[in-house]
């Protein structure tokens, strides 16, 4: 989903690092290269395999379950470095839409991010959820910026298996914290990479949908920021999915809360499809290097499913 600020951790090159020896008369240590797969530190690195995911995308982990015809709001600040305070939601409907991206068939998620109220950015997403493992997969984003009203690019968009980019795991299938952190994205070409790791799990958080007490906190960061970037939190419950998003330190800081959960009508589904296909059409012409090279979006879900 929505919701991707700068994030940054310190991997010190010593983790990264196995330490060997050579000899050349006498002893000496040296280092070996790191592996250039490990994004995100020891053990991240990515396993795709596109036998892993169904003809047609399931996504029902339990943190992150995504029905066509589902509708989430979020609301908070987005705090700058400067002091400066603005209004932040975002509305994330389930499209009934699937779209084929690098060989899976993923289902379509539309993101509205409105700033003081004025829509800033529309995005497309792709998810899959892996049969083997059960963890739910990013494929992409389509992120189109809007300034006064208008549109002004997608220069942020990225696609599995275009100009490098990589798949990456959104959610765990099974997540455990002191595991290794994990590759949500990576995306060379637009300096995107996120990692995700395991921070806590059995929390209580209290939102305006109610209290929680099976709450899992995902610590999110980039280690290619620079560390004024910071980390960002999400915060999810079992069977609800994103309740809440924190930051810790950072120049641009978001706080957001979920306020509302619906399930549209299926006349409404009709209209965020349609909406939503007349974005994926767009993206042809707007990122003709990148989202151009996609199949076309199709409409699999026409009503909500239950």
């Amino acid at each position: 989903m929505s919701q991707r600020g700068k994030r940054f951790t310190a991997y010190g090159s010593a983790i990264l690092l196995v330490l060997g020896t050579l000899t050349v008369g006498t002893a000496a240590a040296a280092t070996a290269a790191p592996n250039p797969q490990e994004l995100c530190g020891p053990g991240s690195a990515i396993k795709f395999n596109r036998a892993d995911f169904p003809a047609n995308p399931v996504i029902d982990n339990k943190w992150l379950t995504l029905k066509p015809g589902m509708q989430f709001t979020t609301t908070g600040e987005v705090r700058s470095a400067d002091g400066s305070v603005s209004a932040h939601s975002v509305v994330h409907t389930v499209t009934g839409l699937t779209k084929v991206i690098n060989g899976v068939k993923t289902q379509v998620l539309w993101d509205r991010d409105y700033s003081d109220g004025v829509l800033a950015e529309s995005e497309l997403a792709f998810f899959a959820q892996s049969k083997r493992s059960g963890s739910v997969w990013l494929f992409g984003e389509y992120p189109e910026e809007y300034e006064n009203g208008k549109l002004a690019g997608a220069p942020s968009t990225f696609v599995s298996g275009i100009k490098g980019t990589q798949a990456g795991i959104a959610l765990q299938g099974s997540p455990h914290r002191n595991s290794p952190a994990y590759v949500q994205a990576y995306a060379p070409s637009v300096d995107f990479l996120d990692c995700g790791r395991v921070l806590y799990k059995n929390q209580r958080v209290c939102v305006k949908t109610g209290c929680y007490n099976d709450v899992m906190v995902i610590d999110e960061f980039n280690p290619l920021d620079p560390p004024s970037a910071g980390h960002q939190r999400k915060f999810y419950s079992a069977g609800t999915g994103l309740i809440k998003v924190t930051a810790v330190s950072g120049a641009d800081q978001e706080f957001m809360d979920l306020v509302k959960i619906k399930k549209l009508s299926r006349a409404e589904l009709a209209s965020v499809n349609a909406q939503a296909l007349k974005q994926d059409k767009r993206g042809y012409t707007v990122s003709k290097d990148v989202y151009a090279k996609t199949p076309r979006a199709v409409v699999a879900y026409p009503g909500p499913v239950s």
